[in-house]
């Protein structure tokens, strides 16, 4: 792995990025206007402050899975990845590359995101509020980093979008929103913990409460250590094109 190549691997995909309005769009008012309408639903309820740092954690993290799964799909198709690994360029540049193109990508993400659910919408939030951008920008590179190691799976651009509720669905409904891991069955606690998610979710619901960083550390480093094993996955799954 060359830092030389993986930063021009992630000059290359920031520049697609900057043209593709669209999918900026989606990264980043996608997640504002669905906090919206949670805001507007329970208008003059505390239910954005109990819910809303939760969301802030999870949406990032769906949307950025589907943007990288299916752009790395993409690279495939077209054979912009089959002509990358003729010249000097390993995968690990590639994987990590892409990696740091859409973790900027995720912290920009994460500090409009923040900033419009505390500043607009009024969420009121316990904690300190860097740590909640924290967690929501290393959910949404860990869903960058899923996308990266899923996209090996599909074919089809459609494919890689089935794989969303494949990958995340059963991460929701064991991560703790619907019910307390401790009431879970036991095996089904001992999968939530397996599960990133559970952790963006954890370190979250202790930050709306008023937790400090000795008290979500331990869920914060999980996050990063499933991204590091992500990105992993997807150095040594990476395909030159889609068959």
């Amino acid at each position: 792995m060359s830092l030389h190549r993986t930063l021009v691997t992630t000059a290359r995909v920031l520049r697609q990025l900057r043209h593709d309005r669209r999918t900026i769009a989606l990264v980043i008012v996608l997640p504002c206007l669905l906090l919206s309408i949670v805001a507007w639903m329970f208008s003059g309820t505390p239910t954005l402050d109990h819910w809303g740092p939760m969301l802030v954690g999870m949406f990032p993290m769906l949307v950025m899975f589907l943007v990288t799964s299916v752009a790395m799909l993409r690279e495939r198709q077209s054979g912009t990845l089959e002509r990358l690994m003729t010249l000097p360029v390993g995968r690990a540049d590639v994987v990590v590359g892409y990696a740091l193109a859409f973790a900027l990508l995720a912290t920009v993400q994460g500090l409009v995101l923040v900033g419009f659910t505390t500043w607009v919408l009024g969420m009121d939030v316990a904690g300190p509020l860097g740590l909640v951008v924290l967690v929501a920008v290393l959910d949404a590179v860990l869903g960058s980093a899923l996308g990266l190691g899923a996209s090996a799976l599909a074919r089809t651009e459609f494919q890689a979008v089935q794989l969303m509720p494949a990958v995340i669905f059963p991460q929701l409904l064991v991560c703790g929103i619907l019910m307390p891991r401790a009431d879970m069955p036991q095996a089904l606690e001992w999968f939530s913990r397996a599960m990133p998610l559970t952790y963006g979710i954890e370190s979250m619901q202790q930050l709306a409460l008023g937790a400090a960083w000795t008290d979500v550390r331990g869920a914060i480093g999980a996050i990063a250590l499933f991204v590091v094993g992500a990105i992993v996955l997807g150095v040594v799954t990476l395909r030159r094109r889609t068959p």
